[in-house]
């Protein structure tokens, strides 16, 4: 069989009669060749970490623990059934059961957690499973070790809660994977139970938190499930979420977060992570979008940094993935997207693209779960980014702008937001009590609390705001138009964050890491690419406390890392920004 013969016969029987899908040029190297050494280089650092007495415990133990058995049971690994990989297995276990509560969970981010144990069991069973097929003495003593944990786990995980959606399905995926090593009918009833509640999927793709972190945790499980459980039906809704992802990917492999109800809302994420969902579905239905994307993943250097150092198990574990692609086409780099569900507009032009948002949850509450990102804007031309636009003004502490929805008219998007702000008449007689003990309630504006029974009382003095920001595209510039009216002489801000890695000139400062734009164009460059933007106004300097009270008045901020500059004006105003 030639090369096939050297391999280890777990990928042996895995693959027999597809050598040439294993072997598939990658580089100088093949993807399989890769995989091992990288993984290696792994186990190297850990043999010499691992040791006697550690104490630290975390998710990632797993992950070592899948990592080396994934090295042993491999032929062409330089760890191919040594004793060292064995002796630092058999320490990792001692670990997990030192570390595992009465309950059968584990304390990692949660307390005595079932979901944070499902994440832990979902790593684990990987490796457990690779060593079962090695078959060998060593490797068996370590799978019957495991096992009394790994059993009181499926307990924890059949008969536990959950907190968020996701938790759910991590839950199912692990109870599928721990069904597949120990056949207990308790597994797949309680994975039916969580099934029988149903996957919610917006029509455009997204689940219900919205976030790049959980579809990826959402998408894994439901492939696992579908795998382990022979339900191919699950592979639907990964399908479709797949197929959304594509619009949110920026040149460099970032993704869009704006829209997320979770942490990621503020955060950076990036498509290596939804790279074994692609390439597994990529091979399984010979989509060449699907291919598409894993190439270009392949062409990043998270490649080599995220997937290959610990992606060797999860290879041997499904190894359709090691299968050749399909014939492939290029991301797609020229589109106008807009998420109506999420209120969200994505605009792509080759290396030039726009984020335009009105999506929030309202109203505004800050918790997770919830969407309250006051970024209605971005903007990347090559390497210069624009992370965010934000407007603030300072009518009653009310903050940041956040619009109700995305309309489009004609070739133009409008966000729009009326404030309107009361002050209170006296109660009606027959709500008045002498103690003056009324309900603690929110505002009308919901700006804050307090005990007076707001919603019973009469208003007046109602002061108005009103924003409209139009939104119009072509071929890559950018221009918004801002018109701001009710009460006058308000002071407002338009934040514009400049990504650090880059340069700014056309602007005043900084002044307290703070930058203006007074007049003309500003340009913000990265290497060979520039965003001009302007043209400025300068009416106040005043950029303090643009977060609003719900942040203020517990000395919060949502200030981002980054180049700040600021366009200021008062009321009424009418204003256009372009960016090219």
């Amino acid at each position: 069989m030639g090369m096939l013969s050297a391999l280890s016969p777990i990928v042996s029987r895995a693959f027999a009669g597809k050598e040439k899908n294993i072997f598939q040029p990658f580089g100088e190297t093949t993807l399989f060749e890769q995989l091992v050494d990288a993984n290696d280089k792994q186990v190297e650092a850990l043999i010499q970490s691992i040791q006697p007495g550690m104490t630290n415990f975390s998710r990632r133990i797993a992950s070592d623990f899948s990592c080396m058995a994934a090295s042993f049971v491999t032929k062409e690994s330089l760890y191919f059934h040594k004793p060292d990989v064995i002796d630092r297995l058999q320490i990792l276990v001692s670990v997990l059961k030192k570390n595992q509560t009465a309950d059968g969970t584990v304390n990692i981010a949660n307390l005595e957690s079932p979901p944070d144990t499902a994440f832990l069991v979902e790593l684990l069973c990987p490796g457990i499973s690779l060593l079962r097929k090695d078959g060998t003495k060593e490797a068996l003593d370590i799978c019957e070790k495991i096992k009394p944990v790994m059993l009181k786990t499926g307990e924890a995980l059949a008969t536990g809660g959950v907190h968020t959606a996701n938790h759910r399905w991590v839950i199912s995926a692990a109870l599928s994977q721990l069904n597949h090593l120990y056949h207990n009918k308790k597994y797949t009833d309680r994975i039916a139970e969580w099934l029988d509640e149903g996957i919610f999927q917006d029509k455009e793709g997204h689940y219900a938190e919205r976030s790049m972190i959980y579809s990826n945790v959402e998408n894994t499980a439901y492939l696992t499930i579908a795998r382990m459980m022979n339900m191919p039906e699950l592979l639907n809704p990964v399908r479709k979420n797949l197929d959304m992802l594509g619009y949110y990917l920026e040149p460099d492999g970032k993704m869009v977060t704006t829209d997320s109800r979770r942490q990621d809302q503020y955060m950076e994420e990036h498509i290596s992570l939804h790279y074994y969902s692609f390439r597994q579905l990529a091979i399984q239905d010979k989509n060449p979008v699907f291919a598409g994307v894993v190439q270009f993943v392949e062409l990043l250097p998270e490649f080599k940094t995220v997937i290959l150092p610990r992606g060797l198990f999860k290879f041997l574990e499904t190894p359709l993935l090691l299968e050749s692609l399909p014939a492939s086409t290029a991301v797609n780099t020229d589109y106008e997207k807009l998420f109506s569900t999420t209120s969200l507009l994505r605009i792509r032009r080759k290396d030039t693209t726009a984020t335009l948002f009105g999506g929030v949850d309202w109203p505004i509450i800050i918790a997770s779960g919830r969407s309250n990102s006051p970024n209605f804007f971005a903007y990347r031309k090559g390497k210069a980014i624009l992370k965010h636009m934000r407007l603030s003004s300072q009518f009653f502490s009310m903050g940041f702008f956040y619009s109700e929805g995305l309309r489009k008219e004609g070739n133009k998007y409008i966000l729009h937001k009326k404030l309107d702000i009361p002050y209170y008449q006296p109660l009606p007689k027959n709500l008045r009590n002498k103690e003056g003990k009324y309900a603690h309630s929110p505002s009308i504006d919901d700006r804050f609390w307090n005990l007076m029974d707001f919603k019973n009382r009469p208003v007046s003095n109602v002061k108005t705001m009103e924003t409209t920001i139009t939104f119009t595209e072509n071929n890559g510039a950018a221009e918004l138009q801002f018109d701001i009216k009710g009460l006058n002489n308000v002071q407002f801000t338009i934040e514009l964050c400049f990504d650090q890695a880059g340069k700014l000139s056309g602007t005043t400062g900084p002044v307290n890491g703070n930058y203006f734009l007074e007049q003309g164009m500003g340009q913000f460059t990265n290497g060979d690419d520039t965003i001009q933007f302007g043209p400025g106004t300068n009416a106040h300097k005043n950029v303090m406390n643009l977060d609003g009270e719900r942040y203020t008045t517990h000395f919060g901020t949502l200030r981002a890392p980054g180049l700040n500059v600021y366009i200021t004006g008062v009321t009424p105003f009418s204003y256009t920004i372009k960016l090219s």
